[in-house]
């Protein structure tokens, strides 16, 4: 996919993006039948639309020209999140939903991190994806004690249910969770959508914690996704300060729109499912138009050509795909990594507020340590291994 390839393309206009209820409320996936990689890419997407419409909220809060034109654009992006987000069908449970958020944090953090040209951008990259890996373990235990439910029903085999990073050691201090940011003048294109794609896809995981987790009656369930949640936030921390604070309003609006574009192009490239793939392939053209838009702005407020931003090819697709050796060779390496400020450090060099915060929350105990103690998956859930 080469960039100017975009630009050149005008996709659907603005008023030419049509929804009817019926659509936006369609049919959804199968929970078992449709592979779970399509589930990834509904969450993804989700998250990515429902992103677009935060930073759209906030732009048009500081910038009185661009009020109309971002609302206009909300709208379709708002009737987008709602066709997409209502593919995942009534019978998932909210834990299995979660297994289903973890799976794409996991399996999407890792194909950017080897995709990703600037080694520190990688490199935390990797360290989240530790850390997202660890949750998927926790939940598993969670649902099987729970509802006594294999989680593995939900992966399909993609993706390995065992420990990462300890999600009880994932707690830092503030001062441990800003990293450094790339520079805007001469960061690889790609580089710039990494950072708005994964901060858009933890951003929505953290969103979805903090609603679920008071609705169940568990005080585990409801102790373990409030532990999480607060993780979530240092990830959305973390990946949202990947981005040049430098750039402009417009200019991370184009980032983003580029992002949104290029996240449905890979998705439309490896759907399985036909009906899904029109989805995707109807709402690349609808991000065309609204990346058209943004680019128009950014030449008449701020008299800027976006080649400055958007110079140069773009790499393959997102590989949907089990990045599970590449996982697994993470783990292995870089299981015992912490942060300490901007830098990655040996455990034993971890800063020493964020070991004060830790022991603070933790004082009564820690519910990912407990839901998961004993805990080993085994095909069929606890109750079938225990038969047998």
């Amino acid at each position: 996919m080469d960039i100017s390839g975009i630009l050149d393309n005008k996709g659907t206009p603005l008023d030419k993006q049509t929804f009817t209820w019926r659509e936006m409320a369609g049919k959804p996936i199968s929970k078992l039948d449709d592979d779970a990689f399509t589930r990834v890419r509904v969450i993804l997407m989700n998250g990515i639309e429902t992103d677009a419409l935060r930073l759209k909220h906030g732009i048009a809060r500081f910038n009185k020209e661009l009020r109309l034109p971002l609302a206009e654009i909300r709208r379709s992006e708002q009737h987008q999140a709602t066709t997409v987000n209502w593919l995942l069908s009534a019978d998932h449970s909210p834990l299995e939903t979660t297994v289903a958020y973890e799976q794409v944090a996991i399996e999407v953090t890792a194909a950017v991190a080897q995709t990703e040209p600037d080694p520190y951008q990688a490199q935390t990259y990797r360290f989240g994806l530790l850390e997202d890996f660890d949750h998927l373990y926790r939940y598993s235990a969670m649902l099987d004690r729970l509802e006594g439910k294999d989680a593995n029903n939900i992966l399909q085999g993609y993706t390995d249910i065992i420990p990462g990073r300890p999600t009880s050691q994932h707690h830092r201090h503030p001062a441990d969770d800003v990293r450094d940011h790339y520079d805007r003048q001469h960061a690889d294109l790609i580089t710039k959508i990494h950072a708005a794609m994964i901060t858009a896809a933890e951003y929505q995981t953290h969103d979805y914690y903090m609603n679920v987790g008071p609705l169940f009656a568990d005080p585990l369930a409801r102790q373990l996704y409030a532990e999480i949640a607060s993780v979530e936030e240092q990830h959305v921390t973390q990946y949202g300060s990947l981005t040049d604070p430098g750039e402009s309003h417009i200019e991370k609006w184009i980032v983003h729109e580029a992002m949104e574009v290029y996240a449905y192009a890979s998705c439309a490239d490896q759907e399985t499912n036909p009906r899904i793939k029109a989805i995707w392939e109807r709402f690349l053209d609808y991000e065309l138009g609204h990346f058209n838009v943004a680019c128009e702005a950014l030449k008449k407020i701020e008299g800027r050509d976006p080649a400055e931003i958007l110079g140069g090819p773009l790499p393959k697709m997102i590989e949907f795909k089990s990045q599970r050796d590449f996982v697994r060779k993470v783990l292995s390496a870089e299981v015992d990594l912490r942060a300490h400020g901007i830098d990655y450090v040996d455990k034993s060099q971890e800063a020493e507020g964020s070991l004060a915060y830790r022991n603070g929350l933790h004082a009564d105990g820690i519910a990912s340590d407990i839901v998961s103690a004993g805990y080993q998956w085994a095909p069929g859930t606890e109750l079938m291994r225990k038969a047998s």
